[in-house]
């Protein structure tokens, strides 16, 4: 379904208060198997849990085994479900992400692309890429573009988790990588958000036929760690902002974790494919408020094509 023949916007039951296991109470999940980046922190715990309660094969894709292991260790403890598993994946690592790729067997039914850096000083990869833009989108696209053969086996969902951030910035494609402009951590996050609702637009176009979904997210305003780079000044002022008058809420990681788990398993976004998410449901297009709505250069699809020839290119790939 693309986004900008959508002849309505969904709706579900669901809303900014629902939890991730309100979202898969009666879902069984048994038999498929999920990947969750960045699964041992923030709402990727929370996006783990829920997953494996409805009975899922889940793996823990991220950067520090240990604690994907003392997380996989609390899931069973509070689930129950003892296929739980960690590898390591760092997505800022080219070789990293294509060793989790050749070490993947059989059929992927789910792929939560949750791991992220938000507003970081700049940081560039060995290859000179700006770091956000490389882990929030290129990481995760030759994550996907890799695991493609194992997602189309038996029409998987993938779930690419933005942010309302996306509202600062398009992507540039004049200079995605900041080596004439000036960096600027929040421009910097906001393009590579854009760049993941951007990835579910055209993704939801090439996959169609391959019975893949790709849908797109914002998590809503969660403290965790993903804020390791934000003073508590900043955080203070984000807190202070208002919008109407209301002052902004903030959910909890179980709340946060909701709309990545309705996009990966709930039966209400069957066939469903090229949207993009907030609450629980479909966001308003072109409607902008603090941390809701989504803007029109995220669902264009003009640029969602282009992006995925650049994304390719850069990466030395073609899927």
């Amino acid at each position: 379904m693309n986004p900008s023949t959508s002849p309505t916007r969904l709706t579900t039951p669901f809303d900014a208060e629902t939890t991730a296991a309100q979202v898969v109470q009666g879902v069984d999940l048994t038999g498929r198997r999920a990947v969750v980046t960045g699964g041992a922190s923030g709402i990727g715990v929370e996006t783990v849990r829920a997953l494996a309660a409805a009975g899922a094969q889940v793996t823990l894709a991220v950067r520090d085994t240990a604690a994907g292991r003392r997380t996989a260790q609390d899931v069973t403890a509070t689930t129950g479900n003892r296929d739980v598993r960690v590898a390591a994946l760092d997505l800022a690592d080219r070789a990293s992400v294509a060793a989790f790729v050749a070490g993947w067997d059989g059929p992927l039914h789910i792929l939560v692309n949750n791991a992220g850096v938000m507003a970081s000083p700049e940081l560039r990869t060995p290859e000179g890429w700006e770091l956000q833009f490389a882990t929030n989108h290129l990481g995760h696209f030759a994550l996907a573009t890799g695991l493609h053969p194992a997602l189309a086996r038996d029409g998987a969902r993938v779930v690419a988790v933005s942010s309302s951030a996306h509202h600062r910035s398009g992507v540039v494609f004049d200079d995605i990588h900041f080596r004439e402009r000036p960096y600027e951590p929040w421009s910097a996050y906001g393009q590579s958000k854009t760049a993941n609702v951007l990835f579910a637009v055209e993704g939801a176009v090439r996959w169609a036929a391959d019975g893949i979904t790709v849908n797109a997210l914002m998590p809503g305003g969660i403290r965790t760690n993903l804020q390791r780079h934000v003073t508590e000044e900043e955080l203070a002022r984000l807190r202070a902002q208002s919008a109407g008058g209301v002052e902004l809420r903030w959910k909890t990681t179980e709340q946060g974790a909701a709309t990545s788990v309705l996009l990966a398993a709930s039966p209400l976004l069957d066939g469903v494919s090229g949207r993009y998410f907030e609450d629980c449901n479909e966001a308003v297009r072109g409607q902008l408020g603090a941390r809701t709505g989504v803007a029109d250069h995220a669902l264009d699809p003009e640029a969602a094509a282009r992006l995925w020839q650049v994304s390719e290119q850069t990466l030395g790939t073609h899927n």
